[in-house]
């Protein structure tokens, strides 16, 4: 599509009852991110509250008809997907605008392949929208659904905001809250900390949540024309900036403190009364609330409670015991019940793994060992998702493996014919295999004179695994019962005889190509080493999925791909580089960390390497940058290498942590050259193994990154100055 083109999502397909937004982009050092919202507007083009506009801190609006989905890894970088039940959608809202923010002085124009693609509930491309020529803007409406004659319809709109999140906020009448410091200088961060634990005396069900926004404090200047031809639908020109005297009933977004995070003192509340002053008088007018976008959430205690057993032999009731598990179809019928009715009794976990797949947001319900008819012999397949919503059913078949046991074609296929016979709309596989863009882990026949069209998706254990964490330790569900059942089930997938432990093995090509390059025998363009590639790549992703549950935090794999590369041709490069160089690479992004993670295993010298480049920025002398780094560092390994980088040449002076703590300056250019920041590297012994046993290449990795996050990087939180 091009700039201001609008098309009929009837006219493109007959599942668009429920579709899939996603809005990517890619840039040449991996680190370039944006943050999406939805507003949905009513006939004037309006907001009707703080429900209606949905970000980061409130990923779910519209009674559940839009959910964002979170960031996904692809092969051009990655994507943000939002979940839109357009049959869900209240009648009142006539139009959603699609938008992304940048922050921290950051412009749209620095990122390539900026991208809307438009997909049905079935999983098929219906549009793509690339957006050009915004080199100064900072949020960008990307493209917009709306009613028109009882259909809905897309436009494509790529029109820029130089004032940012602010300033398209503001349009649509939220009205921002700039005041970042008091007047005496108490930031508003302190503020909203003090306000909560004042709620949290009067026993208030309210919190204050902070969280990052690229929130800009200009006016809302426009950028770019509006698409020639296009009916007046956006905000008229009576719309006023932030402190503007605007008297409409309005929503709120978090403003931007100064170190660059978002701080929602909406939700903080009116301060409690101070000793000695004169109560308001009952009729007064009140102030009016702040609208609040975060509610209050039940997630885990930080720390266990003491138990009451008399000793460590004493083991706790479950109430998904693990221990009794003999054989892998008990695990499979086991896993499937368990996972099923979770998500079925909790709705927030239940609505995490389903949305992305089209699923509506409604009542959920879940079944096991259903028998349906197929030819002459009637097939089980292990479980059915059912989600009610206005009267209308969305149905999937689940096919489960454990154990590392792989997917049988013939099963899925099955499936996937009784789906398209039955009005289904899609099959889920769960397993331990994680599934890449362009490599699917089962190939299907699809009839394409059938009407109907059904959807194949795949999730992996370690999906499961990262969404319960994500809840139960970070995000929080809503009650006390739902919080244990999450601990239950987390429990249950992580005991040692489940058999759902993910990614587990690096295949049978992993020997013969350890063996090739170690005698110099592997050649380009061997088909083993591509599958050592594939399966390099499932492993990062589940190191990021595990990490980023742990720490309730963004982690992404960094994939710096030419814009518009093939998935096939870039593993393919991945491949001959393998066996040219003897090296597989990875680089990981974790949110609110100053650089990417580097992981090397260099099958030659069976070492593994996990690094990270840490700029330093800001004025002093180079020795005060290296005395306070090796402060920082007090608690990291002493076997931990730190290198200089130099400006224009690279790589400068090196040693050992042990080597530099009595001896900073040996660190420092002999030359008196600029330092532009330090490399901090651990090196571990690799696994020789296949597998995810203690000695294993796969524990190896998963081992290595833990360690480094937790003894180094968790030390280098900011940039060092």
């Amino acid at each position: 599509m091009v700039k201001g083109a609008n098309v009929g999502l009837s006219a493109l397909s007959e599942n668009v009852g429920a579709v899939v937004v996603g809005l990517g982009w890619s840039s040449a050092t991996g680190e370039g991110d944006a943050d999406v919202s939805v507003l949905l507007l009513d006939a004037d083009g309006k907001v009707r509250s703080d429900a209606d506009f949905c970000f980061y801190n409130n990923p779910v609006a519209g009674d559940g008809s839009v959910h964002l989905l979170g960031k996904t890894p692809t092969a051009d970088g990655g994507e943000d997907r939002i979940s839109f039940d357009l049959d869900a959608v209240p009648p009142e809202v006539d139009k959603v605008v699609v938008a992304a923010s940048r922050y921290g002085g950051a412009r749209f124009g620095d990122l390539d392949g900026l991208r809307l693609t438009l997909a049905d509930s079935t999983g098929d491309a219906l549009a793509r929208f690339a957006v050009h020529d915004v080199e100064e803007v900072s949020a960008l409406i990307f493209g917009e659904l709306y009613r028109r004659a009882g259909e809905w319809k897309f436009r494509a709109v790529g029109q820029g905001y130089a004032s940012g999140l602010a300033g398209l906020a503001t349009d649509y009448g939220v009205d921002i809250d700039d005041d970042a410091e008091t007047a005496d200088g108490e930031t508003a961060v302190a503020q909203a900390a003090r306000a909560e634990a004042a709620d949290e005396e009067a026993a208030s069900a309210r919190t204050a949540g902070t969280e990052r926004a690229g929130t800009e404090r200009a006016g809302t200047g426009r950028v770019g024309a509006e698409p020639e031809g296009s009916a007046p639908e956006g905000p008229g020109p009576d719309v006023e900036v932030p402190g503007g005297g605007s008297t409409a009933p309005s929503a709120r977004v978090p403003a931007q403190s100064r170190d660059g995070h978002a701080v929602d003192r909406a939700a903080t509340g009116p301060e409690p009364a101070k000793p000695g002053t004169a109560a308001a008088p009952a009729d007064a007018p009140k102030s009016a609330r702040r609208p609040r976008t975060a509610k209050k959430k039940v997630t885990l205690p930080r720390t266990a409670k003491k138990s009451l057993a008399d000793n460590d032999t004493w083991r706790t009731a479950r109430l998904f015991p693990g221990s009794a598990l003999k054989s892998d179809r008990e695990r499979e019928t086991r896993a499937t019940s368990v996972v099923l009715s979770v998500m079925a009794q909790v709705p927030e976990f239940g609505r995490r793994l389903t949305a992305a797949f089209g699923a509506p947001a409604g009542r959920m319900e879940t079944f096991t060992e259903v028998t349906l008819p197929h030819g002459e012999s009637p097939r089980r397949p292990d479980g059915v998702i059912r989600v009610e919503r206005a009267g209308k059913l969305w149905t999937a078949l689940v096919e489960t493996k454990t154990n590392g046991n792989a997917l049988k074609p013939d099963q899925v296929q099955a499936y996937m014919d009784i789906a398209a016979r039955r009005g289904y709309e899609a099959v889920i596989t769960l397993s331990n295999d994680v599934a890449l863009e362009g490599s699917p882990l089962v190939d299907v026949r699809i009839d394409r004179r059938r009407k109907h069209k059904v959807a194949l998706w795949h999730l992996s254990w370690a999906e499961v695994v990262h969404q319960a964490q994500m809840l139960i330790r970070h995000e929080g569900v809503g009650d006390a019962a739902h919080a244990w059942l999450l601990q239950e089930l987390l429990h249950y997938l992580q005991h040692e005889n489940s058999g759902c432990h993910g990614f587990q093995n690096m295949g049978a090509a992993w020997v013969p190509v350890r063996r090739g390059i170690d005698e110099e025998t592997l050649c380009q363009g061997d088909a083993r080493a591509l599958e050592v590639i594939e399966n390099w790549e499932r492993l990062v992703r589940q190191v990021c999925l595990r990490l980023g549950g742990e720490l309730g935090q963004k982690v992404l794999p960094v994939q710096r791909t030419r814009r518009g590369a093939d998935s096939g041709a870039r593993r393919t490069e991945l491949a001959d580089h393998l066996c040219e160089q003897g090296r597989l690479n990875a680089e990981i992004r974790i949110e609110g960390t100053p650089g990417v993670l580097g992981i090397t295993a260099d099958l030659r010298t069976g070492k593994l390497r996990t690094s990270i480049e840490v700029p330093a920025e800001g004025a002093g002398y180079p020795l005060a940058r290296a005395k306070r780094l090796v402060r920082r560092l007090s608690d990291a390994p002493a076997d931990l290498h730190i290198e200089t980088l130099v400006d224009g040449r690279g790589p400068g002076p090196r040693g050992t942590l042990e080597r530099l703590r009595p001896e900073p300056a040996d660190i420092l250019p002999k030359d008196g050259a600029q330092i532009t920041g330090f490399r901090l590297s651990l090196f571990k012994g690799m696994g020789a193994g296949r597998g995810s046993a203690e000695t294993g290449f796969i524990r190896s990795v998963d081992d290595a990154v833990d360690r480094f996050h937790a003894q180094v990087v968790a030390h280098v939180d900011a940039p060092v100055v």
